[in-house]
């Protein structure tokens, strides 16, 4: 609302009177202010400011040199929004109280900005507010916010012209901002697909100091507590070091290199990937026990390792992780104490053939890369083997070009309650990685399966470009790819998984494709904004997985999942292509996908197969422009196709594998977007080449 100053005169005898003093009282103010104002030329004089909209009394008490109240009178002042300006009330000498309106000057009021743009659901923004008198000068005031539509965005007062908006909801809709009868509108157009996150830059900066050559028996940890920012350690090639190793504080922001003695011209260059082959040319970090490896101070940064090998030493029959950025641990409780710019660039970290190993590499750390490195034999028996997980770090992260084995979760964030209050992992990069399971483990039973990659706790995740293969029934039921919101142990109230794009990656021979759930034994936040495009799914069977072959498994049990959306997939299962294990789903899309109807189609225990699962638990659903081999098209949407056999759909060469449509397909450009339906295999391709290799 719009403030106005009152002048307030007291008309008293100087020689009579020492001291005014002012009580100003007011229904929403907690205590009764009292200033002095100072007499001069027998004119006593103060200002004060009074809102519109609201009254005060003003009660003034004169005193002569005595202390002795000479004078009382007051006043009750009403404010309103009007047409006219200054005000100035004498209120003395007043024997009782009077009544008095007072009506501001004229007004515009203004929004920044007045066109907001396109906003991601659950973004927030602070807009600000202006109020201009008549003659263009800004006046304080409280503006009052309102949305005009709260399924859209929300708004809350921040301050006496600002208000913090968050967007909830896809659409387009208003704001406004109003004072005394007079309102400014912005607008704002809300999008439900998924935040992308903050890309993480992991160029390399060749080192700007000494170099510290470590030959094999020479002490490592002295070099690292010796070097300084810019400083480059060189191990010898070949040699072994034992460790723990820790990396510690270093004041500065210049990077310390580890890095093998092999000339660059001998390494993959920046960009391809290690392999063991190359194990001969690397220095060996290893640890002798269960301990790791390599390890960080708190608060360490600035460390990047080049061409190194980690290993658990032959004979370590467990150990729980290799390479550990940051602490899992509630000893890591503050943001203050993560360590972060840590990069592990062409690395080849392993365990031993016969050892359980908790994981290769553990990222409880910021703004953290794994890349271009081969982890393998990162396995256990009777509990969770990774070969990179995270829980208690805040990112960004960039894993990128790896090959990665895994037993348990090949890579996994979440799985531990975070200690650092109101954390979530954010910001991740998972592009062009080789996730692998060995066929030899599904033969010897030897180690726990379970997934290929599961988020339990993530924001802003984009998965691209990665090849997902083998995943069978074990301790789970084999899927590829799980994401749900898990609050392990009750105080993660904040868990949540959410703004996750999956873009152009293969998933192949696995017991069953995707479940996304909200099911937890604990209170979390749902998952939200899911989406998938371009994506090829091949070989999603029974074979793998015994009573699975799920396509796509979905259970919101709370029926709070929103915004999961999948675009130009093209996938291919043997018993359901949409299992709807509980719940209702919240702006539910399947769009321009060719995919198998498989046994049981879109099915949930409490309704028929298509129409009937949809109507029930996907409210307001969109599923158009699909191709769905063998579907009943009596029981699915119109706007959709519906050929008897794979043989109709009009592949290339369907037998070898070419999914892309020939140009007499009968469904070629009849996509709802005027392209094919079905994977891009341009932008597919270009994104999995050499991934395998």
């Amino acid at each position: 609302m719009v403030e106005t100053s009152l002048l307030v005169r007291a008309n008293l005898s100087a020689t009579a009177v020492a001291t005014v003093v002012l009580e100003v009282t007011a229904p929403d103010l907690p205590t009764t202010p009292a200033f002095n104002i100072p007499i001069a030329n027998s004119v006593a004089s103060g200002t004060i400011t009074l809102r519109a909209g609201s009254d005060r009394t003003i009660t003034m008490h004169a005193y002569d040199a005595g202390g002795v109240e000479t004078h009382r009178g007051s006043v009750t002042i009403d404010v309103h929004p009007g047409a006219n300006a200054m005000v100035s009330l004498v209120l003395m000498p007043l024997t009782g109280e009077i009544p008095i309106e007072v009506t501001l000057g004229s007004f515009t009021v203004t929004v920044a900005p007045t066109t907001v743009g396109t906003l991601t659901v659950g973004d927030t923004i602070t807009l600000t507010a202006s109020i201009l008198d008549a003659n263009g000068n800004p006046v304080a005031g409280q503006v009052v916010w309102a949305t005009l539509a709260p399924t859209i965005v929300t708004v809350v007062s921040t301050g006496q012209q600002t208000g913090r908006v968050t967007a909830v909801g896809s659409g387009e809709t208003g704001l406004v901002a109003a004072y005394g009868g007079v309102a400014a509108q912005t607008t704002f157009a809300v999008s439900s697909d998924p935040a992308l996150p903050r890309l993480l830059n992991t160029q390399y900066s060749p080192p700007t100091g000494s170099t510290i050559n470590v030959p094999g028996g020479g002490d490592f940890q002295a070099a690292l507590n010796n070097a300084q920012p810019g400083d480059q350690i060189v191990l010898e090639a070949g040699a072994s070091y034992t460790g723990p190793f820790t990396l510690p504080v270093k004041g500065g922001a210049g990077w310390i290199i580890i890095r093998t003695s092999t000339p660059d011209a001998e390494l993959p260059a920046e960009g391809q990937r290690m392999k063991p082959s190359y194990a001969a040319l690397l220095p060996k970090i290893v640890t002798p026990n269960g301990g790791a490896a390599i390890q960080t101070a708190p608060g360490a940064h600035h460390y990047r390792f080049i061409g190194v090998e980690v290993a658990v030493a032959d004979g370590v029959t467990a150990n729980n992780g290799l390479v550990l950025f940051g602490d899992g641990s509630p000893a890591q409780f503050a943001l203050s104490q993560v360590p972060h710019d840590l990069i592990l660039d062409r690395t080849y970290i392993h365990g031993n053939a016969t050892g359980n190993l908790s994981r290769c590499v553990g990222l409880n750390s910021a703004a953290s890369a794994v890349i271009d490195s081969y982890l393998s034999e990162c396995h256990a028996q009777g509990s969770d083997a990774q070969a990179i997980a995270g829980w208690n770090g805040p990112g960004p992260f960039k894993i990128v070009n790896n090959y990665l084995e895994g037993s348990g979760e090949n890579v996994m964030f979440g799985g531990a309650n975070p200690a650092i209050a109101n954390l979530i992992p954010s910001d991740i990069e998972i592009r062009r990685n080789h996730f692998f399971k060995p066929l030899a483990w599904r033969a010897s039973g030897a180690w726990t399966v379970k997934n290929l990659l599961e988020l339990k706790l993530g924001r802003r995740v984009l998965i691209q470009g990665n090849i997902f293969e083998n995943c069978w029934a074990d301790a789970q039921t084999g899927f590829a790819l799980v994401f749900w919101s898990a609050n392990e142990s009750g105080p993660t109230t904040w868990a949540q998984t959410s703004d996750v794009w999956v873009r152009e990656n293969i998933i192949r021979h696995v017991g069953a494709g995707l479940q996304l759930t909200d099911k937890g034994d604990f209170p979390a936040l749902p998952v939200a904004r899911v989406r998938f495009d371009n994506n090829l799914w091949l070989d999603v069977s029974t074979s793998w997985s015994q009573q699975f072959g799920h396509l796509f498994q979905i259970a919101s049990n709370t029926g709070r999942l929103t915004a999961i959306s999948f675009h130009h997939q093209t996938g291919f299962a043997d018993t359901t292509l949409i299992t709807i294990a509980a719940g209702a789903t919240q702006q539910f899309q399947f769009v321009d996908n060719i995919v198998t109807h498989a046994t049981y189609g879109i099915k949930s225990d409490d309704a028929g197969d298509g129409i009937p699962s949809l109507d029930l638990h996907m409210p307001g659903w969109r599923f158009a422009g699909n191709v769905v081999i063998g579907a009943p098209s009596a029981s699915f949407p119109a706007d959709n196709f519906y050929p008897a056999l794979l043989g109709d759909v009009g592949f290339v060469d369907a037998a070898a594998g070419d999914y892309r449509l020939a140009s007499t397909s009968p469904y070629k450009s009849q996509a709802t977007d005027g392209t094919d339906p079905g994977v891009d295999f341009t932008a597919l391709l270009f994104w999995t080449n050499g991934v395998d290799q």
